[in-house]
This record gives structure tokens, C-alpha cells and sequence, in this order.
């Protein structure tokens, strides 16, 4: 089955840690760019980061800069989301999507949150709460 599957995800204190994982089942994420999307409660779907397939090009919302970091390691297929100095404002669903990006670019791939955008795959989602 070809699917991404996230993990990593739960609850944290303010100003706490946490690392996301986006695995692919079924196929290579070599060829493909990964974006990190959030759906807080009552909000619009928004990118968060996203990263080229060489993992050269990365993007960050305004909001997650200097804070969060994105990488990937094509070996293991996985795409990672590395969240730091997490604030109650970060809680949400977390997604994650893959597409070759025939027509987006990188940066704009964060501007353009499922289901804007038919990504090729996207993952069930997965959710991140940051509370005390």
C-alpha cells in the first residue's frame, strides 16, 4: 500500500520538544518534495515547512522560523520535523505531503495546504498539543 504514515507526534509543555517522522510505505520519497502542514482548531489549513527531494530548498512559515527545522534522510525514506521552543499556538494536526512538484515550486508547496493542491500522497494526520 502507498501511503505516508507520521509519527512523533503528542502532548508538550511550552517550550518543549518534539520530532516529527514522515515515512513512505510503498515507494522511494526520493523523487519527491515534502511539505508539513498544520489545522489548529477552528483555523485554516496552513503550511508549516517544506523541503526539496534533494533537501536543498527549504521553507518555513513566519511563525516556526528559528524555531522548527526540516531535513530528510533518503535512505530511510523518512522526512523529519524537528520542533523546538513549542508554544500553545503550534497545537494542531499535523500532515504531512509528498508530490514531485511538476507545477509548485518549494516555497510555494507551503503556501498551498491540502486540499488546494492535489498532493500525490498525503498522510492521516496526526496531532500535536502544546499545553502545560
Amino acid at each position: 500500500q502507498l501511503q505516508l504514515v507520521e509519527s512523533g507526534g503528542g502532548l508538550v509543555q511550552p517550550g518543549g520538544s518534539l520530532r516529527l517522522s514522515c515515512a513512505a510505505s510503498g515507494f522511494t520519497l526520493n523523487y519527491y518534495a515534502i511539505g508539513w502542514f498544520r489545522q489548529a482548531p477552528g483555523k485554516e489549513r496552513e503550511g508549516v515547512s517544506c523541503i526539496s527531494s534533494s533537501g536543498v530548498i527549504t521553507s518555513y512559515a513566519d511563525s516556526v522560523k528559528g524555531r522548527f527545522t526540516i531535513s530528510r534522510d533518503n535512505a530511510k525514506n523518512t522526512v523529519y520535523l524537528e520542533m523546538n521552543s513549542l508554544k500553545p499556538e503550534d497545537t494542531g494536526v499535523y500532515y504531512c505531503a509528498a508530490d514531485m512538484l511538476p507545477i509548485l515550486t518549494v516555497q510555494a508547496m507551503c503556501a498551498t495546504p491540502p486540499p488546494n493542491y492535489d498532493y500525490a500522497y498525503w498522510g492521516q494526520g496526526m496531532q500535536v498539543t502544546v499545553s502545560s
